[in-house]
């Protein structure tokens, strides 16, 4: 009976200090004069989103728009304080002007646990910088202008593919389509390698690109243990298989290096830039260039050059088929370009079409792919023209997908509108109300690449066809609460058909 009462005292005392402390805790952002909403105790802010009742769009838009008339507001991440940045001076500062006192992302890397972490979107600032100068010139105007040959190539496979999926007359997932496109792109100009996606079998390349954003419970419980137990997490990793797709382009990079080594193979691609570092070090410092930091950079650009550009180019036909007139207009621009220039497609001739450019950027106005850009302090920060300071290692996070839906920014917000886009009403918006790619010196390295492959495919799907609205359209759409990325719930079907000549 003793030791029985002295167990429940323990645990009663045990409860008493987890409360003191999480009281304390909860009072991180009153303390310092930021408002915010009444956190849950455990869950914080996140309890819907947490267990699958309010995605991460819905979460940010509900906290900016209950404190509307607010520069900053305070939120928790369970009990990780958050500080969502709304002013769009207060966001120059974070991502531009004061940039290295924000240079880290904030992520969590689990090194030892998921190699595949140590990717150039997570990397601390000491390892980011090196990597990110010897990277970046896969992705300037010039190479581009190479590899542009490989994109087109890419996208005369997705040409037949798709009209043979016409011929079948069943409507067709456009974000499946484009997934299939996007993936072969990225295989082609990255790495060398022909994915064969655009296929009636599936290829095992887009098998993996499906499991690294699936969101199924087993992937799900990984990341929550991530998240909440860092520890367990890499407990279960040392005993625990890695996953297929870790596996897989851990096997890709390593093949493909020994491959090219061997048969003295040289292209102007990703992987020859990854080749180049491993026999020259010394370019990055002293950062240890092991097989699994060149192996994460390889996944990076493989997930996030196929998810972000598929995405945004089945979200744009799914405007397009619910507003004819702008879909009318975007290919008598097409169809004009290929007129001009006998059918044939290149570099410059992309960089011209206004309007296609005009679509694309609304699309990612409605359907940003990151809803929110993530940063951290690196030291103790007081924010210009305020009282409030922030301690070293606080994570901020600017709303990208709510500041694209703000009213009082782009009147009548949910209407897919190209011309905001038009120079003068560009001209007339802060440069802060549009961040699809970020901005400052940490925003998308490869934002060059994405455009002209999203705009490539979409010529492509359009030139001669119409896409349309049927019974299994998602209408409205609803997107996935179980997703870091801006993803529906489901497939976007639509009609594909010819056009009349």
């Amino acid at each position: 009976m003793f030791i029985t009462l002295e167990i429940l005292c323990g645990l009663a005392l045990a409860l008493i200090v987890l409360y003191c402390y999480l009281t304390i805790r909860y009072n991180f952002w009153t303390s310092r004069g930021v408002p915010g909403p009444k956190p849950t105790l455990l869950f914080g802010n996140i309890m819907k989103s947490m267990f699958g009742k309010e995605s991460l769009p819905q979460l940010l838009t509900r906290n900016y728009n209950d404190f509307k008339n607010e520069p900053m507001v305070g939120i928790f991440l369970r009990t990780v304080p958050v500080l969502m940045v709304k002013d769009p001076d207060l966001i120059k500062d974070i991502l531009i002007k004061d940039f290295s006192k924000f240079a880290n992302r904030g992520f969590i890397k689990s090194e030892p646990a998921i190699p595949l972490s140590n990717h150039l979107f997570s990397l601390e600032a000491k390892r980011w910088r090196p990597l990110r100068t010897q990277l970046s010139p896969v992705f300037t105007s010039g190479k581009l202008r190479g590899t542009f040959s490989l994109i087109l190539e890419c996208s005369n496979h997705l040409e037949s593919y798709l009209n043979t999926m016409i011929e079948k007359g069943d409507p067709i997932d456009v974000r499946e389509l484009a997934a299939r496109f996007t993936t072969d792109v990225i295989g082609s100009c990255a790495f060398g390698i022909e994915m064969n996606s655009l296929s009636e079998n599936e290829s095992d390349f887009r098998r993996i690109g499906k499991q690294i954003f699936s969101t199924d419970f087993w992937k799900i419980l990984r990341i929550r243990i991530r998240q909440i137990l860092p520890p367990l997490h890499v407990l279960l990793a040392r005993i625990l298989p890695y996953d297929e797709e870790t596996k897989m382009i851990m096997g890709i990079t390593r093949e493909t290096i020994e491959y090219r080594e061997k048969n003295k193979i040289v292209r102007p691609d990703f992987m020859n830039i990854l080749m180049e570092l491993k026999r020259h070090p010394e370019r990055v410092a002293d950062i240890k260039l092991s097989d699994d930091l060149l192996a994460a950079q390889t996944f990076i650009f493989f997930a996030a050059g196929f998810e972000t550009s598929s995405t945004t180019i089945s979200n744009a036909l799914y405007e397009l088929a619910l507003n004819h007139d702008i879909q009318d207009k975007l290919r008598e621009e097409i169809e004009h370009f290929a007129a001009k220039n006998d059918g044939e497609w290149k570099y410059e001739t992309i960089k011209q079409m206004q309007y296609l450019d005009k679509v694309f950027q609304e699309t990612l106005r409605k359907y940003p792919a990151l809803p929110f850009l993530s940063r951290e302090s690196v030291e103790d920060y007081t924010f210009e023209n305020t009282k409030v300071t922030i301690p070293k290692e606080t994570l901020i996070w600017v709303p990208v997908f709510p500041i694209h839906r703000d009213p009082e920014i782009y009147p009548d917000p949910e209407k897919f509108d190209p011309e905001r886009f038009s120079e003068d009403k560009m001209k007339e918006r802060n440069p802060m109300y549009y961040l699809p790619f970020g901005h400052g010196p940490r925003n998308c390295v490869g934002a060059r690449f994405a455009i002209y492959q999203t705009k490539i495919g979409l010529i492509k799907i359009l030139h001669k066809n119409k896409v349309g609205v049927c019974s299994k359209t998602p209408i409205p759409y609803e997107y996935n609460p179980l997703s870091f990325v801006l993803t529906p719930t489901t497939g976007l079907y639509l009609t594909i058909t010819k056009v009349e000549d």
